[in-house]
């Protein structure tokens, strides 16, 4: 997959690689990460598992998963995605995750606007994108906020996440 959205200049979302296995279980060793996660990737397999989920996810159009990248070094700050389980749907949801290092440089809310505005331009038929956290999440709240992102509810807890979360929502502009 070709597309790529710079963040800023030094900073790139793009396509995940293959090669970019063993960082992504370097960012999973994180405890904070996997307290979060239903599927931490912390083995190289299941981290090549996921990689072949992304891949796929871009040629159904119900997956677009970037990897957020310092372009100068190559290294993985985290990801955004865009899940569209119907791709004709009208209803998208964002995810992201940050790695340890990179956290507290405002790129989860700034790869969150970008991934918005590109998800709204290249799929017309979006009319809002969902993101969803678990309650303890506060920093994932503060990135929605952020964003524009407005609280609609809270979600009971459902395996395999352990405690509650909230939805927020973001419409299309002009809608």
């Amino acid at each position: 997959m070709s597309v790529i959205l710079r963040l800023d200049p030094a900073v790139v979302l793009r396509p995940f690689r293959p090669d970019d296995r063993d960082a992504i279980v370097a960012a999973y060793a994180d405890p904070v990460l996997r307290l979060y996660t239903a599927h931490p990737l912390d083995t190289a397999e299941k981290s090549a598992e996921w990689l072949e989920i992304a891949r796929t996810g871009w040629e159904s159009g119900e997956r677009m998963s970037f990897a957020v990248e310092e372009e100068e070094t190559g290294s993985l700050l985290g990801t955004v995605v865009l899940k569209r389980p119907d791709p004709g749907g009208a209803v998208g949801e964002v995810g992201y995750w940050t790695a340890a290092s990179a956290r507290g440089r405002g790129l989860a809310s700034r790869a969150v606007e970008l991934l918005t505005g590109w998800a709204f331009a290249t799929y017309p038929g979006i009319d809002y994108l969902e993101l969803l956290h678990q309650l303890s999440n506060a920093a994932s709240c503060r990135v929605a906020e952020k964003t524009g992102y407005r609280l609609l509810e809270i979600v009971p807890a459902e395996p395999p996440y352990p405690e509650d979360g909230h939805r927020h929502i973001r419409y299309r502009p002009g809608i």
